[in-house]
Protein backbone atom coordinates (compact mmCIF):
# COMPACT_ATOMS: atom_id res chain seq x y z
CA UNK A 1 0.00 0.00 0.00
CA UNK A 2 1.42 3.36 -0.98
CA UNK A 3 1.49 6.44 1.20
CA UNK A 4 -1.23 8.06 -0.91
CA UNK A 5 -3.50 5.04 -0.42
CA UNK A 6 -2.80 5.09 3.33
CA UNK A 7 -3.70 8.77 3.51
CA UNK A 8 -6.94 8.11 1.66
CA UNK A 9 -7.89 5.18 3.87
CA UNK A 10 -7.25 7.02 7.15
CA UNK A 11 -10.47 8.42 8.67
CA UNK A 12 -10.86 12.01 9.70
CA UNK A 13 -11.15 11.02 13.38
CA UNK A 14 -9.76 7.70 14.56
CA UNK A 15 -12.32 6.40 17.05
CA UNK A 16 -9.88 3.94 18.61
CA UNK A 17 -7.36 6.68 19.20
CA UNK A 18 -10.09 8.97 20.53
CA UNK A 19 -11.29 6.35 23.02
CA UNK A 20 -7.74 5.61 24.16
CA UNK A 21 -6.97 9.32 24.55
CA UNK A 22 -10.11 9.88 26.62
CA UNK A 23 -9.29 6.87 28.79
CA UNK A 24 -5.75 8.16 29.35
CA UNK A 25 -7.16 11.49 30.45
CA UNK A 26 -9.41 9.87 33.03
CA UNK A 27 -7.84 11.95 35.78
CA UNK A 28 -9.14 15.09 34.14
CA UNK A 29 -12.73 13.99 33.59
CA UNK A 30 -12.89 12.21 36.93
CA UNK A 31 -11.66 15.41 38.56
CA UNK A 32 -14.33 17.46 36.78
CA UNK A 33 -16.98 14.92 37.80
CA UNK A 34 -15.80 15.14 41.42
CA UNK A 35 -15.86 18.93 41.27
CA UNK A 36 -19.40 18.79 39.90
CA UNK A 37 -20.40 16.45 42.73
CA UNK A 38 -18.93 18.77 45.35
CA UNK A 39 -20.44 21.85 43.70
CA UNK A 40 -23.89 20.24 43.64
CA UNK A 41 -23.63 19.35 47.31
CA UNK A 42 -22.50 22.86 48.22
CA UNK A 43 -25.37 24.38 46.26
CA UNK A 44 -27.84 22.16 48.10
CA UNK A 45 -26.39 23.16 51.48
CA UNK A 46 -25.62 26.84 50.94
CA UNK A 47 -28.53 27.66 48.63
CA UNK A 48 -31.47 25.59 49.87
CA UNK A 49 -34.70 25.63 47.93
CA UNK A 50 -37.27 28.14 49.25
CA UNK A 51 -40.39 26.92 51.09
CA UNK A 52 -43.08 25.73 48.69
CA UNK A 53 -46.83 25.71 49.30
CA UNK A 54 -49.32 23.58 47.35
CA UNK A 55 -53.09 24.03 46.95
CA UNK A 56 -55.70 22.24 44.83
CA UNK A 57 -58.74 23.96 43.29
CA UNK A 58 -61.87 22.25 41.96
CA UNK A 59 -63.02 24.03 38.80
CA UNK A 60 -66.57 23.41 37.46
CA UNK A 61 -66.94 24.12 33.76
CA UNK A 62 -70.47 24.94 32.51
CA UNK A 63 -69.63 23.51 29.09
CA UNK A 64 -67.84 20.43 30.41
CA UNK A 65 -68.32 17.14 28.57
CA UNK A 66 -66.89 13.64 28.91
CA UNK A 67 -65.19 13.96 25.53
CA UNK A 68 -63.17 17.00 26.56
CA UNK A 69 -59.42 16.43 25.99
CA UNK A 70 -58.28 18.90 28.64
CA UNK A 71 -58.65 22.06 26.59
CA UNK A 72 -60.76 23.79 29.26
CA UNK A 73 -58.24 23.00 32.00
CA UNK A 74 -55.33 24.22 29.88
CA UNK A 75 -57.26 27.44 29.39
CA UNK A 76 -57.69 27.79 33.16
CA UNK A 77 -53.95 27.22 33.70
CA UNK A 78 -53.16 29.88 31.11
CA UNK A 79 -55.56 32.33 32.79
CA UNK A 80 -54.00 31.56 36.18
CA UNK A 81 -50.57 32.59 34.90
CA UNK A 82 -51.61 36.04 33.71
CA UNK A 83 -50.70 39.42 35.11
CA UNK A 84 -54.38 40.12 35.88
CA UNK A 85 -54.64 37.20 38.30
CA UNK A 86 -51.19 37.97 39.71
CA UNK A 87 -52.16 41.63 40.22
CA UNK A 88 -55.37 40.72 42.06
CA UNK A 89 -53.41 38.36 44.32
CA UNK A 90 -50.82 41.07 45.05
CA UNK A 91 -53.64 43.45 46.01
CA UNK A 92 -54.91 40.91 48.53
CA UNK A 93 -51.36 40.58 49.89
CA UNK A 94 -50.81 44.36 49.95
CA UNK A 95 -47.55 43.82 48.09
CA UNK A 96 -45.77 46.25 45.79
CA UNK A 97 -44.06 43.54 43.79
CA UNK A 98 -44.47 43.71 40.03
CA UNK A 99 -46.92 41.15 38.62
CA UNK A 100 -44.35 40.08 36.03
CA UNK A 101 -41.89 39.17 38.78
CA UNK A 102 -44.60 37.53 40.87
CA UNK A 103 -45.49 35.20 37.98
CA UNK A 104 -42.06 33.55 38.34
CA UNK A 105 -42.89 32.41 41.89
CA UNK A 106 -45.91 30.21 41.13
CA UNK A 107 -47.20 27.84 38.50
CA UNK A 108 -50.32 25.81 37.81
CA UNK A 109 -50.78 22.23 36.71
CA UNK A 110 -53.95 20.48 35.57
CA UNK A 111 -54.20 17.16 37.39
CA UNK A 112 -57.56 16.22 35.84
CA UNK A 113 -60.19 17.97 33.73
CA UNK A 114 -61.56 19.66 36.87
CA UNK A 115 -58.71 19.74 39.43
CA UNK A 116 -56.04 22.44 39.26
CA UNK A 117 -52.87 22.24 41.40
CA UNK A 118 -51.17 25.47 42.42
CA UNK A 119 -47.51 25.55 43.51
CA UNK A 120 -46.19 28.75 45.12
CA UNK A 121 -42.73 29.64 46.45
CA UNK A 122 -42.01 32.11 49.22
CA UNK A 123 -39.19 33.36 51.38
CA UNK A 124 -40.80 31.86 54.48
CA UNK A 125 -43.44 29.23 55.10
CA UNK A 126 -46.04 31.78 56.18
CA UNK A 127 -45.42 33.86 53.09
CA UNK A 128 -45.76 30.82 50.82
CA UNK A 129 -49.07 29.86 52.47
CA UNK A 130 -50.42 33.40 52.23
CA UNK A 131 -49.45 33.64 48.58
CA UNK A 132 -51.12 30.33 47.76
CA UNK A 133 -54.35 31.42 49.48
CA UNK A 134 -54.36 34.82 47.77
CA UNK A 135 -53.74 33.37 44.32
CA UNK A 136 -56.45 30.74 44.82
CA UNK A 137 -59.00 33.35 45.93
CA UNK A 138 -58.08 35.65 43.06
CA UNK A 139 -58.43 32.86 40.52
CA UNK A 140 -61.79 31.67 41.91
CA UNK A 141 -63.16 35.23 42.01
CA UNK A 142 -61.98 35.89 38.47
CA UNK A 143 -63.40 32.59 37.22
CA UNK A 144 -66.83 33.09 38.85
CA UNK A 145 -66.97 36.72 37.74
CA UNK A 146 -66.10 35.72 34.19
CA UNK A 147 -68.92 33.16 34.12
CA UNK A 148 -71.42 35.61 35.64
CA UNK A 149 -70.47 38.26 33.13
CA UNK A 150 -71.07 35.77 30.35
CA UNK A 151 -74.49 34.91 31.83
CA UNK A 152 -75.43 38.61 32.10
CA UNK A 153 -74.44 39.20 28.52
CA UNK A 154 -76.56 36.26 27.45
CA UNK A 155 -79.56 37.57 29.46
CA UNK A 156 -79.27 40.97 27.85
CA UNK A 157 -79.19 39.43 24.38
CA UNK A 158 -82.32 37.35 25.14
CA UNK A 159 -84.21 40.37 26.51
CA UNK A 160 -83.32 42.34 23.41
CA UNK A 161 -84.72 39.59 21.22
CA UNK A 162 -87.89 39.44 23.39
CA UNK A 163 -88.43 43.20 23.06
CA UNK A 164 -87.97 42.96 19.33
CA UNK A 165 -90.60 40.23 19.12
CA UNK A 166 -92.94 42.30 21.37
CA UNK A 167 -92.59 45.30 19.09
CA UNK A 168 -93.42 43.11 16.12
CA UNK A 169 -96.50 41.70 17.92
CA UNK A 170 -98.12 45.08 18.65
CA UNK A 171 -99.07 45.99 15.02
CA UNK A 172 -100.31 42.47 14.42
CA UNK A 173 -102.70 42.79 17.39
CA UNK A 174 -103.94 46.07 15.97
CA UNK A 175 -104.50 44.50 12.55
CA UNK A 176 -106.52 41.68 14.12
CA UNK A 177 -108.76 44.14 16.00
CA UNK A 178 -109.37 46.14 12.83
CA UNK A 179 -110.21 43.07 10.79
CA UNK A 180 -112.62 41.69 13.45
CA UNK A 181 -114.46 45.05 13.56
CA UNK A 182 -115.63 44.56 9.95
CA UNK A 183 -117.95 41.80 11.04
CA UNK A 184 -119.29 39.78 8.10
CA UNK A 185 -117.07 41.70 5.68
CA UNK A 186 -113.87 40.44 7.36
CA UNK A 187 -111.42 38.43 5.26
CA UNK A 188 -111.16 34.94 6.80
CA UNK A 189 -107.83 34.16 5.13
CA UNK A 190 -106.30 37.38 6.38
CA UNK A 191 -107.53 36.70 9.90
CA UNK A 192 -106.14 33.18 9.81
CA UNK A 193 -102.71 34.49 8.77
CA UNK A 194 -102.73 37.14 11.50
CA UNK A 195 -103.79 34.63 14.17
CA UNK A 196 -100.96 32.29 13.14
CA UNK A 197 -98.37 35.04 13.25
CA UNK A 198 -99.62 36.24 16.66
CA UNK A 199 -99.36 32.75 18.09
CA UNK A 200 -95.80 32.37 16.76
CA UNK A 201 -94.63 35.66 18.24
CA UNK A 202 -96.33 34.95 21.54
CA UNK A 203 -94.47 31.63 21.76
CA UNK A 204 -91.15 33.32 21.01
CA UNK A 205 -91.74 35.99 23.61
CA UNK A 206 -92.55 33.38 26.22
CA UNK A 207 -89.42 31.39 25.31
CA UNK A 208 -87.17 34.45 25.45
CA UNK A 209 -88.67 35.39 28.81
CA UNK A 210 -87.91 32.00 30.31
CA UNK A 211 -84.38 31.85 28.95
CA UNK A 212 -83.69 35.40 30.13
CA UNK A 213 -84.82 34.52 33.63
CA UNK A 214 -82.52 31.48 33.67
CA UNK A 215 -79.61 33.55 32.42
CA UNK A 216 -80.34 36.18 35.03
CA UNK A 217 -80.06 33.61 37.76
CA UNK A 218 -76.56 32.83 36.44
CA UNK A 219 -74.70 29.55 36.91
CA UNK A 220 -75.15 28.70 40.59
CA UNK A 221 -73.57 25.30 40.07
CA UNK A 222 -70.36 26.91 38.82
CA UNK A 223 -70.29 29.48 41.61
CA UNK A 224 -70.98 26.92 44.31
CA UNK A 225 -68.75 24.16 42.96
CA UNK A 226 -65.58 26.11 42.14
CA UNK A 227 -63.67 26.14 45.41
CA UNK A 228 -60.45 25.16 47.17
CA UNK A 229 -60.63 21.46 47.89
CA UNK A 230 -57.12 21.13 49.34
CA UNK A 231 -56.09 24.04 51.54
CA UNK A 232 -52.59 25.45 51.05
CA UNK A 233 -49.93 23.40 52.79
CA UNK A 234 -46.15 23.34 52.86
CA UNK A 235 -44.43 20.59 50.91
CA UNK A 236 -42.15 18.45 53.09
CA UNK A 237 -38.50 19.25 52.39
CA UNK A 238 -35.80 16.58 52.78
CA UNK A 239 -32.28 17.99 52.92
CA UNK A 240 -30.74 14.58 52.27
CA UNK A 241 -32.86 14.01 49.17
CA UNK A 242 -32.11 17.49 47.86
CA UNK A 243 -28.42 17.01 48.57
CA UNK A 244 -28.37 13.69 46.69
CA UNK A 245 -30.30 15.14 43.75
CA UNK A 246 -28.14 18.23 43.37
CA UNK A 247 -24.95 16.24 43.84
CA UNK A 248 -26.04 13.73 41.19
CA UNK A 249 -26.87 16.50 38.74
CA UNK A 250 -23.52 18.17 39.41
CA UNK A 251 -21.69 14.87 38.97
CA UNK A 252 -23.39 14.20 35.63
CA UNK A 253 -22.72 17.70 34.33
CA UNK A 254 -19.09 17.59 35.46
CA UNK A 255 -18.58 14.17 33.90
CA UNK A 256 -20.05 15.28 30.57
CA UNK A 257 -17.97 18.46 30.60
CA UNK A 258 -14.80 16.50 31.39
CA UNK A 259 -15.43 13.92 28.68
CA UNK A 260 -16.13 16.63 26.12
CA UNK A 261 -13.01 18.55 27.12
CA UNK A 262 -10.90 15.38 26.95
CA UNK A 263 -12.25 14.54 23.49
CA UNK A 264 -11.63 18.04 22.14
CA UNK A 265 -8.16 18.16 23.70
CA UNK A 266 -7.17 14.80 22.21
CA UNK A 267 -8.22 15.93 18.73
CA UNK A 268 -6.64 19.38 18.95
CA UNK A 269 -3.31 18.41 20.52
CA UNK A 270 -2.85 15.42 18.15
CA UNK A 271 -0.60 13.37 20.43
CA UNK A 272 -0.22 9.76 19.26
CA UNK A 273 -0.90 7.17 21.96
CA UNK A 274 -1.14 3.95 19.95
CA UNK A 275 1.91 1.86 19.12
CA UNK A 276 0.90 1.84 15.47
CA UNK A 277 0.91 5.63 15.26
CA UNK A 278 4.17 6.07 17.18
CA UNK A 279 6.00 3.61 14.92
CA UNK A 280 4.58 5.21 11.76
CA UNK A 281 5.52 8.76 12.72
CA UNK A 282 9.01 7.85 13.96
CA UNK A 283 9.71 5.41 11.12
CA UNK A 284 10.88 2.70 13.53
CA UNK A 285 9.35 -0.38 15.06
CA UNK A 286 8.32 -0.74 18.68
CA UNK A 287 10.58 -3.41 20.13
CA UNK A 288 9.57 -3.17 23.80
CA UNK A 289 7.21 -1.42 26.16
CA UNK A 290 7.15 -0.61 29.84
CA UNK A 291 4.07 0.16 31.94
CA UNK A 292 3.75 3.28 33.98
CA UNK A 293 6.15 3.10 36.93
CA UNK A 294 4.36 2.61 40.27
CA UNK A 295 4.65 5.33 42.86
CA UNK A 296 4.49 3.36 46.05
CA UNK A 297 4.08 -0.42 45.71
CA UNK A 298 5.37 -3.15 43.38
CA UNK A 299 8.66 -1.43 42.64
CA UNK A 300 10.47 -4.75 42.55
CA UNK A 301 8.17 -6.02 39.82
CA UNK A 302 8.76 -2.83 37.82
CA UNK A 303 12.54 -3.27 38.19
CA UNK A 304 12.26 -6.86 36.95
CA UNK A 305 10.33 -5.76 33.88
CA UNK A 306 12.83 -3.00 33.19
CA UNK A 307 15.76 -5.43 33.43
CA UNK A 308 14.01 -7.78 31.02
CA UNK A 309 13.54 -4.94 28.54
CA UNK A 310 17.19 -3.93 29.00
CA UNK A 311 18.26 -7.45 28.06
CA UNK A 312 16.10 -7.20 24.92
CA UNK A 313 17.74 -3.91 24.00
CA UNK A 314 21.21 -5.39 24.48
CA UNK A 315 20.35 -8.21 22.08
CA UNK A 316 18.93 -5.72 19.59
CA UNK A 317 22.14 -3.66 19.61
CA UNK A 318 25.16 -4.79 17.62
CA UNK A 319 27.31 -7.44 19.23
CA UNK A 320 30.70 -6.03 18.26
CA UNK A 321 32.21 -3.05 20.02
CA UNK A 322 30.59 0.28 19.35
CA UNK A 323 28.39 2.96 20.78
CA UNK A 324 24.65 3.13 21.08
CA UNK A 325 22.50 5.88 22.55
CA UNK A 326 19.24 5.97 24.46
CA UNK A 327 17.30 9.12 23.68
CA UNK A 328 14.51 10.17 26.00
CA UNK A 329 11.17 11.69 25.03
CA UNK A 330 9.01 12.15 28.11
CA UNK A 331 10.44 9.43 30.40
CA UNK A 332 13.85 10.58 31.66
CA UNK A 333 13.93 8.42 34.81
CA UNK A 334 13.06 5.24 32.95
CA UNK A 335 15.59 6.09 30.24
CA UNK A 336 18.35 6.52 32.81
CA UNK A 337 17.40 3.29 34.60
CA UNK A 338 17.33 1.39 31.29
CA UNK A 339 20.77 2.70 30.39
CA UNK A 340 22.18 1.53 33.72
CA UNK A 341 20.55 -1.90 33.33
CA UNK A 342 21.97 -2.23 29.80
CA UNK A 343 25.41 -1.24 31.05
CA UNK A 344 25.25 -3.90 33.75
CA UNK A 345 24.28 -6.51 31.14
CA UNK A 346 27.17 -5.51 28.89
CA UNK A 347 29.65 -5.24 31.79
CA UNK A 348 29.65 -9.03 32.04
CA UNK A 349 31.16 -9.30 28.55
CA UNK A 350 33.64 -6.45 28.56
CA UNK A 351 34.33 -2.85 29.51
CA UNK A 352 31.38 -0.50 29.26
CA UNK A 353 30.83 3.17 30.01
CA UNK A 354 27.92 5.58 30.15
CA UNK A 355 27.90 9.06 28.62
CA UNK A 356 25.65 11.31 30.68
CA UNK A 357 23.93 13.99 28.60
CA UNK A 358 20.45 13.61 30.09
CA UNK A 359 19.20 16.48 32.24
CA UNK A 360 17.22 15.85 35.42
CA UNK A 361 18.69 12.35 35.83
CA UNK A 362 21.71 11.50 37.99
CA UNK A 363 23.34 8.55 36.22
CA UNK A 364 26.25 8.45 38.65
CA UNK A 365 23.92 7.85 41.56
CA UNK A 366 22.00 5.16 39.66
CA UNK A 367 25.16 3.39 38.46
CA UNK A 368 26.79 3.43 41.86
CA UNK A 369 30.31 2.20 42.40
CA UNK A 370 31.32 -0.63 40.11
CA UNK A 371 32.78 -1.46 36.75
CA UNK A 372 30.49 1.00 34.99
CA UNK A 373 32.10 4.35 34.27
CA UNK A 374 29.93 7.44 33.91
CA UNK A 375 31.53 10.02 31.64
CA UNK A 376 30.62 13.39 30.34
CA UNK A 377 30.26 13.89 26.62
CA UNK A 378 33.66 13.97 24.90
CA UNK A 379 35.78 13.29 28.01
CA UNK A 380 37.68 10.10 27.14
CA UNK A 381 38.06 8.51 23.70
CA UNK A 382 36.51 5.07 23.36
CA UNK A 383 38.81 2.05 23.58
CA UNK A 384 38.94 -0.72 21.01
CA UNK A 385 36.73 -3.30 22.73
CA UNK A 386 34.77 -0.85 24.86
CA UNK A 387 30.99 -0.57 24.63
CA UNK A 388 29.65 2.88 25.22
CA UNK A 389 26.04 3.86 25.91
CA UNK A 390 25.08 7.48 25.49
CA UNK A 391 22.06 8.83 27.31
CA UNK A 392 20.43 11.97 25.95
CA UNK A 393 17.15 13.64 25.19
CA UNK A 394 15.18 14.66 22.12
CA UNK A 395 12.85 17.00 23.94
CA UNK A 396 12.22 20.47 22.45
CA UNK A 397 15.42 22.50 22.74
CA UNK A 398 17.73 19.57 22.01
CA UNK A 399 21.10 20.31 20.41
CA UNK A 400 20.76 17.98 17.43
CA UNK A 401 24.42 18.21 16.44
CA UNK A 402 25.47 16.75 19.81
CA UNK A 403 23.55 13.51 19.28
CA UNK A 404 26.29 12.20 16.98
CA UNK A 405 28.71 12.03 19.94
CA UNK A 406 26.34 9.88 22.00
CA UNK A 407 26.24 6.88 19.66
CA UNK A 408 26.23 5.72 16.08
CA UNK A 409 22.88 4.02 16.64
CA UNK A 410 20.03 4.99 18.90
CA UNK A 411 17.05 3.60 20.76
CA UNK A 412 14.18 5.99 21.44
CA UNK A 413 12.36 5.81 24.78
CA UNK A 414 9.01 7.52 24.18
CA UNK A 415 6.16 8.08 26.59
CA UNK A 416 2.82 7.47 24.89
CA UNK A 417 0.83 10.65 24.42
CA UNK A 418 3.72 12.94 25.42
CA UNK A 419 4.71 14.49 22.09
CA UNK A 420 2.53 15.51 19.19
CA UNK A 421 2.77 14.23 15.65
CA UNK A 422 4.77 17.19 14.39
CA UNK A 423 7.50 16.71 16.98
CA UNK A 424 7.77 12.98 16.26
CA UNK A 425 8.33 13.80 12.60
CA UNK A 426 10.93 16.38 13.63
CA UNK A 427 12.84 13.81 15.69
CA UNK A 428 12.80 11.26 12.87
CA UNK A 429 13.94 13.84 10.32
CA UNK A 430 16.76 15.18 12.48
CA UNK A 431 18.11 11.70 13.21
CA UNK A 432 17.92 10.80 9.53
CA UNK A 433 19.78 13.97 8.54
CA UNK A 434 22.62 13.01 10.91
CA UNK A 435 22.60 9.41 9.66
CA UNK A 436 21.83 7.98 13.08
CA UNK A 437 19.82 4.79 12.52
CA UNK A 438 16.98 4.03 14.93
CA UNK A 439 17.24 0.46 16.22
CA UNK A 440 13.77 0.59 17.72
CA UNK A 441 11.37 2.36 20.04
CA UNK A 442 10.55 1.59 23.67
CA UNK A 443 7.06 2.80 24.54
CA UNK A 444 6.52 3.86 28.14
CA UNK A 445 3.08 3.92 29.75
CA UNK A 446 1.13 2.41 26.84
CA UNK A 447 -2.58 1.89 27.01
CA UNK A 448 -3.35 -1.56 28.48
CA UNK A 449 -5.99 -2.15 25.80
CA UNK A 450 -3.79 -1.11 22.91
CA UNK A 451 -3.48 -4.16 20.67
CA UNK A 452 -2.24 -2.36 17.57
CA UNK A 453 0.86 -3.59 15.73
CA UNK A 454 3.88 -1.36 16.29
CA UNK A 455 6.06 -3.16 13.75
CA UNK A 456 6.89 -1.67 10.37
CA UNK A 457 7.08 -4.37 7.72
CA UNK A 458 7.54 -2.24 4.63
CA UNK A 459 11.03 -1.11 3.67
CA UNK A 460 13.45 -3.80 4.95
CA UNK A 461 13.50 -7.56 5.43
CA UNK A 462 13.78 -7.11 9.19
CA UNK A 463 11.46 -5.48 11.68
CA UNK A 464 14.26 -3.25 13.02
CA UNK A 465 14.06 -0.15 10.91
CA UNK A 466 17.08 2.10 10.53
CA UNK A 467 19.59 -0.71 9.98
CA UNK A 468 19.88 0.24 6.34
CA UNK A 469 23.52 1.06 6.91
CA UNK A 470 24.18 -2.57 7.78
CA UNK A 471 22.61 -3.81 4.55
CA UNK A 472 25.06 -3.58 1.61
CA UNK A 473 23.84 -1.32 -1.08
CA UNK A 474 23.56 -2.72 -4.55
CA UNK A 475 25.85 -1.04 -7.03
CA UNK A 476 24.25 -0.18 -10.30
CA UNK A 477 25.90 -1.66 -13.41
CA UNK A 478 27.99 0.77 -15.43
CA UNK A 479 26.05 2.54 -18.11
CA UNK A 480 27.43 1.98 -21.58
CA UNK A 481 27.75 5.12 -23.65
CA UNK A 482 25.32 5.39 -26.52
CA UNK A 483 27.00 5.52 -29.93
CA UNK A 484 25.32 7.79 -32.37
CA UNK A 485 26.87 6.07 -35.40
CA UNK A 486 28.07 2.56 -34.47
CA UNK A 487 30.73 1.07 -36.69
CA UNK A 488 30.13 -2.18 -38.50
CA UNK A 489 32.12 -5.22 -37.46
CA UNK A 490 34.62 -6.45 -39.99
CA UNK A 491 34.34 -10.12 -39.03
CA UNK A 492 30.94 -11.74 -39.17
CA UNK A 493 27.63 -10.49 -40.37
CA UNK A 494 25.95 -7.53 -38.76
CA UNK A 495 22.64 -9.35 -38.58
CA UNK A 496 23.36 -13.12 -38.48
CA UNK A 497 20.64 -15.67 -39.03
CA UNK A 498 19.11 -17.42 -36.05
CA UNK A 499 21.18 -20.51 -36.84
CA UNK A 500 24.46 -18.58 -36.74
CA UNK A 501 24.04 -16.34 -33.63
CA UNK A 502 24.27 -18.88 -30.85
CA UNK A 503 26.10 -16.48 -28.52
CA UNK A 504 23.72 -13.59 -29.10
CA UNK A 505 20.66 -15.78 -28.66
CA UNK A 506 21.83 -18.01 -25.84
CA UNK A 507 18.57 -17.68 -23.88
CA UNK A 508 16.45 -18.99 -26.71
CA UNK A 509 15.35 -22.66 -26.70
CA UNK A 510 17.66 -25.11 -28.48
CA UNK A 511 14.84 -26.75 -30.42
CA UNK A 512 13.97 -24.94 -33.61
CA UNK A 513 10.72 -25.18 -35.46
CA UNK A 514 10.54 -25.94 -39.15
CA UNK A 515 9.72 -22.86 -41.23
CA UNK A 516 6.27 -22.65 -42.76
CA UNK A 517 6.25 -23.44 -46.51
CA UNK A 518 3.47 -23.58 -49.09
CA UNK A 519 3.54 -27.38 -48.87
CA UNK A 520 2.69 -27.63 -45.18
CA UNK A 521 0.58 -24.48 -44.87
CA UNK A 522 -2.64 -26.44 -45.41
CA UNK A 523 -1.70 -28.92 -42.68
CA UNK A 524 -1.23 -26.07 -40.25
Amino acid sequence: MTSAEKAKSEPLIDLQRLVVSIRRRRRMWLATALLGLIAGGLVAMLLPSPPTAVAQILVIHPDDSPTDSGTLMRTDVAVLQTTKTAGEALKKLNSTQAPEEFLKDYEGLGLTNNVLQLTVKGKTKDEALARAQAISDAFIAEYIGRNQAAAAAQQKALLDQRNQAQNELTPIEASIVTEEAKGRNANPAQLERLYSRRAELTSKISDYDGRAQEAGIGTPKVAAGTQIVDAPRILPHSLLKTLATDAGIGFALGLLAGLGLAAVTSVVKDRPVLRREISQHLGASVIAQLPKPPRFLRRSRAATRRQRVAATLVRAARQEGGSVSLLDLGACRITAALAVDMARELAEKGPVSLVDDLPKADLRELAGEGPIQVLDRGDVPMAARERRIGVGSVEPGTAWTDLEFLGTETILVVRAGHANTEWLHTVARQLADRRIPIIGVVVVDPDPRDHTDGTLWDGLHTALRGRAGAVPERTAPPVKPVEMFPREKKNGRRHPTPYQRADDNADQPTKRFKPVSPDNAEAL
